[in-house]
């Protein structure tokens, strides 16, 4: 089993031998609590060494406001699938300027959750070469999943992610109880339909099982867009 440092050194010479003429997008995608925001500055913050142009954002930095998002209830699965988020936002803001014919100028949000609100951002001229790194859930959605070049799939375990879940989240989600609450009744049936709709794992270009830290598991899809290219 090779550790999180070799693991994470074979994807950063894959993608980095991508060459596209425009910036490459890359999905960091997983249920709630996976480490996907973790393995995404990992990620990014090793293919910087290489002086590679990083373009680091997050799905979080697109979200719907409050009203929209609770509209169906704080805790209901449907409401946090649907409608936490601003995909059309998220498509023109950042993907489709960076994709084929785009003109690269790009924005990485569209609303503060604090102070819910949106966000005025003036749009940035990306280099040729750059590379962006997107995390979130739900990145394969109908929506989203044709304007990706690679997705990474991180894998965790249900029991797994609402452990680490609920210890990062509780003061903030009011307490162990609710946050616990919160995890069964809103996040995990949301991913599940996620599972069922979209078959995320599927789709992937590569399966990384973040549930060992120290020791995740990478697997590449024979018929991924990273598998001509991994050795």
């Amino acid at each position: 089993m090779s550790s999180r440092s070799s693991m994470l050194d074979q994807l950063v010479a894959k993608v980095t031998s991508f060459e596209l003429a425009r910036p490459l997008r890359i999905a960091i995608d997983g249920r709630t609590a996976s480490g996907k925001t973790t393995f995404a500055d990992e990620l990014a913050q090793r293919i910087r060494i290489q002086n590679r142009e990083i373009i680091r954002t997050s799905i979080d930095e697109f979200h719907l406001p409050k009203a929209d998002r609770y509209a169906r209830g704080r805790l209901s699965a449907e409401g946090y699938y649907h409608d936490g988020y601003d995909l059309p936002a998220v498509v023109a803001f950042l993907l489709r300027p960076l994709g084929p014919g785009g003109d690269r100028l790009y924005r990485t949000a569209s609303f503060d959750l604090v102070k819910d609100q949106p966000v005025e951002q003036e749009p940035k001229l990306a280099p040729e070469d750059a590379i962006l790194i997107v995390d979130g859930t739900f990145l394969q959605r109908p929506e989203l999943v044709a304007e990706w070049d690679l997705v990474i799939f991180l894998e965790s375990s249900e029991e797994v992610s609402e452990s680490r879940g609920i210890n990062r989240d509780r003061e903030l989600l009011g307490g162990e109880d609710s946050a616990r609450r919160l995890y069964a009744e809103r996040y995990l049936p949301a991913f599940e339909q996620y599972e069922r709709l979209c078959s995320p794992k599927v789709t992937a270009d590569a399966i990384v099982n973040n549930d060992d830290f120290e020791f995740p598991i990478l697997s590449i899809p024979r018929d991924s867009r990273l598998a001509v290219n991994f050795q």
